[in-house]
């Protein structure tokens, strides 16, 4: 597209604070799909950004001016999310695009990723009648997205949508994890965390020290599988010794960070 559109929203509306209060219940989806498409060699993500408030005092009326836009190349600690702006302010004077920043978890207003679904390539005869077009990238999130999409009228949605490029399916049904209907068993668990495990278990083999070395958060290696969701590798982590009692910087357990961001399924393991 030739330009990035900008598309305007009552942020006081109570359906978009609700969407707010949604996208950062759900946020923890989005850094899991984020956490594995740093591991793969191919990339599998079209699009990956999240969306928090600026705010800045106009000098002259003494207004507290709001916009809310895009950060990319997300990193999550467990409590901040950080990332780069990619969106050039409309009237903010005290940020610009590609100014680095970090922000509460609880200061996000929304979170957008798309994946391009895969297609079975037709066979013999078929391929003479098939479309030669590739499918949209289906947007996953993006519930301010959904909310103004919602308020819409067909001709606007489809300008919308068509200015994004992406697939945003119904607004009524918006989907937080990939294959969400074929497979729901993603919402638990993501498909590459047990995948992975074999070849997570040797790793662990051969770089033991790896359980105990922390980045510079101090998260351990156990902290980060916990804090993306992933319940084969924290397991994995756990048999080879990992310590479940090891602070970070912030001074929390894995266990804490289960609790946090209510990661169910990881409580119990962390917890016996």
């Amino acid at each position: 597209m030739e330009e990035n559109p900008i598309f305007f929203a009552d942020g006081n509306d109570p359906e978009m604070i609700a969407a707010y209060r949604k996208a950062q219940d759900t946020f923890k989806y989005f850094w899991r799909e984020q956490s594995w498409e740093y591991r793969r060699i191919i990339p599998g993500l079209n699009v990956s950004c999240v969306k928090t408030a600026f705010e800045e005092q106009d000098e002259e009326t003494g207004e507290n001016l709001v916009e809310h836009m895009w950060i990319n190349e997300i990193s999550f600690d467990g409590d901040h999310v950080r990332g780069y702006l990619i969106n050039e302010p409309n009237h903010l004077r005290n940020i610009q695009v590609g100014d680095y920043v970090e922000i509460p978890l609880s200061n996000i207003s929304d979170w957008l990723f798309a994946i391009t679904p895969s297609v079975q390539k037709p066979r013999g005869l078929s391929k003479l009648f098939s479309s030669s077009s590739s499918p949209l990238p289906k947007a996953y999130g993006g519930f301010t997205i959904q909310k103004m999409r919602a308020d819409m009228s067909d001709a606007e949605r489809k300008e919308h949508d068509n200015a994004w490029q992406l697939d945003f399916g119904d607004f009524n049904d918006i989907l937080i994890v990939n294959n969400q209907k074929e497979n729901p068993e993603n919402l638990v668990e993501h498909p590459m965390s047990k995948n992975m495990k074999e070849e997570f278990v040797k790793f662990l083999q051969q770089y033991p020290d790896e359980l105990t070395q922390p980045d510079e958060d101090g998260l351990t290696l156990l902290h980060k599988e916990t804090i993306a969701g992933n319940l084969t590798t924290v397991q994995a982590a756990l048999e080879a010794g990992a310590d479940k009692n090891m602070l970070s910087k912030n001074g929390k357990t894995a266990l804490e960070y289960a609790k946090q961001l209510n990661w169910e399924h990881l409580i119990p393991v962390l917890e016996g």
